[in-house]
């Protein structure tokens, strides 16, 4: 069965940065084939889609609140999915999921989404 688990929040300071990790597993899984999306939900927030790596990696697309300060990748060899944050503001604080999608590309609806990691909790505090 396949299991997502990320790491990689925490508190940072505003303008500075993090690196979160989606991690799959499962038996007889491979990431390759699937999109992964990440995901937010503010507190008072509806969970919204920030943004989605094709399988192989060779499209990606953002949120404009996120565009041009986040960038996602992947490496299949290691079944992970980064998501760079830099510059980050303290609306950006969030619990941040990732999850995938049984379909080489997608959006960023959550719907879209089949199986979804705990998700890590993101602070951007002074």
């Amino acid at each position: 069965q396949l299991q997502l688990v990320e790491s990689g929040g925490g508190l940072v300071q505003p303008g500075g940065s993090l690196r979160p990790s989606c991690a799959a597993s499962g038996s007889g899984f491979t990431l390759d084939y699937y999109a992964v999306g990440w995901f937010r939900q503010a507190p008072g927030k509806e969970r919204g889609g920030i943004s989605c790596i094709s399988s192989g990696g060779g499209s990606s697309n953002y949120a404009d609140s996120v565009k041009g300060r986040f960038t996602v990748s992947r490496d299949d060899a290691k079944k992970t999915v980064y998501l760079q944050m830099n510059s980050l503001k303290p609306e950006d604080r969030a619990l941040y999921s990732c999850a995938t999608r049984g379909a080489s590309w997608g959006g960023r609806r959550p719907v879209e989404y089949d199986h979804w990691g705990q998700g890590i909790q993101v602070t951007v505090s002074s």
